[in-house]
């Protein structure tokens, strides 16, 4: 007997009617039409033509800042110089158990949001390294049900900050995944390549994944990118290394960047784009037109460069809005890329979903026989309407073991021979 049957789902690439089996946390088969009748379950869900996903991924979060809105003060100016310096502030008056609790909150909403998997930078400027302990406490005690994997963040600058290297070392020894940066904040733009330099051949050396805040800047002469993709092609970090934010990439011109995104391509470059976050950090010094504040993802996408979607931040120093819902996070890229084809809408799917699993090289990802049994029952059709609905998560699987419901949207109505109830699903 099977542990699980799902039944009369509607999968991702558009196959109906489909049947998902399940047995010792993993996916044993994928057909259509595989009845309750002819593959008994202990548990056994008709879908009901929802769509059934893989969990959502998130590639790019700060857990270690998650849920301290207000802590000391609010950010008043709302730009990414005040949220790092608030975060300074706030620093010295961080305990292990507070950071802690923070984070597993932060957990329990992603769990319930279908959210599976995050990579979270975690600031290693810190010579304590407190938030880095209190992190991979919470990575040993979420491992059930979500996949935390850590970078090694040197938030005040690797080179910019005393004993930042030493700093960022330890962090790895500690048990930190993937080697960070942010060369945009080094004190200048050689030392900024020169952290990239730096901090590539450490993850070379050390076989580690490397995962740069790179170019979160208005800056168009802000191209630590460029040297960040010369690196990882000197070094044969090949599909190893990520670019996150890269937001002056909306403000460089056509011609550097036509030279640029080869460069990347051929460097087997992952991107990570922010939607939420970097349409509100960016363009805070602009009068009109202001700018949008998020890199190319449709031509990054287009030059055959895995592209995700990150939260980046939910109610910290820098941004006081989020949820943990990476539809929320879709819907926002989605709009500010104008990526409103019904393939470039399918791709906002995958920019939180596979996408991310790649970029965080995830093992057993996926919706095909022998892939880990972790799955997402949404109340939509498709993953468009899952976008516009920022679709009710039913029901949430870890290897096979149900981790979180909710029930389904709908919404009584008192109308003169209209139905009784909406679901909001769109009905041909």
């Amino acid at each position: 007997m099977l542990d699980l049957l799902i039944h009369n789902a509607t999968l991702p690439d558009g196959r109906s009617h489909m049947s998902v089996a399940v047995q010792g946390g993993s996916i044993t088969e994928v057909t259509q039409g595989l009845t309750p009748e002819a593959a008994p379950a202990a548990e056994v869900v008709d879908a009901g033509g929802m769509l059934l996903s893989p969990p959502f991924v998130d590639a790019h979060f700060h857990m270690d800042a998650t849920l301290s809105l207000g802590l000391p003060r609010l950010n008043q100016s709302g730009t990414l110089l005040e949220g790092i310096a608030l975060w300074g502030e706030l620093k010295p008056h961080l305990t292990f158990d507070a950071l802690v609790d923070r984070a597993l909150a932060y957990c329990d909403w992603a769990v319930a949001n279908g959210l599976l998997a995050i990579r979270s930078h975690v600031d290693t400027s810190d010579p304590s390294m407190l938030a880095v302990e209190a992190l991979l406490a919470v990575k040993k005690k979420v491992a059930p049900y979500i996949d935390l994997q850590l970078v090694a963040f040197p938030q005040d600058g690797v080179l910019r900050s005393k004993g930042g290297v030493d700093n960022l070392k330890k962090a790895l020894r500690l048990g930190v995944d993937v080697v960070g940066g942010i060369p945009h904040f080094e004190r200048t733009m050689a030392d900024g390549a020169a952290s990239v330099k730096l901090l590539c051949e450490l993850a070379a050396e050390q076989g580690k994944l490397v995962d740069m805040h790179c170019d979160e800047s208005d800056d168009p002469l802000s191209r630590h990118v460029e040297t960040l993709a010369f690196e990882a092609n000197r070094l044969g970090l090949h599909g190893r290394v990520t670019g996150s934010h890269l937001t002056s990439m909306h403000s460089m011109d056509n011609y550097y960047v036509s030279k640029l995104l080869p460069l990347m391509a051929e460097a087997q470059l992952s991107v990570v784009s922010n939607p939420l976050i970097n349409i509100t950090l960016q363009g805070r010094h602009d009068t009109y037109p202001k700018r949008r504040g998020m890199t190319r993802v449709p031509e990054i996408m287009a030059a055959g460069m895995t592209v995700a979607f990150g939260q980046d931040c939910c109610m910290d120093p820098w941004y006081s809005m989020g949820s943990g819902d990476m539809l929320e996070v879709a819907s926002m890229g989605l709009h500010v890329a104008q990526m409103t084809s019904q393939p470039a809408m399918q791709q906002c799917f995958d920019a939180v979903t596979t996408n991310p699993a790649r970029i965080l090289h995830l093992e057993g990802y996926g919706l095909e026989k022998g892939c880990h049994a972790d799955l997402v029952l949404l109340q939509a059709q498709n993953p468009i309407e899952a976008i516009r609905l920022k679709a009710t998560r039913l029901k949430v699987w870890r290897r096979g073991a149900l981790v979180a419901q909710t029930p389904a949207r709908t919404a009584a109505l008192a109308l003169p021979g209209r139905p009784a109830n909406t679901s909001f699903l769109h009905t041909k």
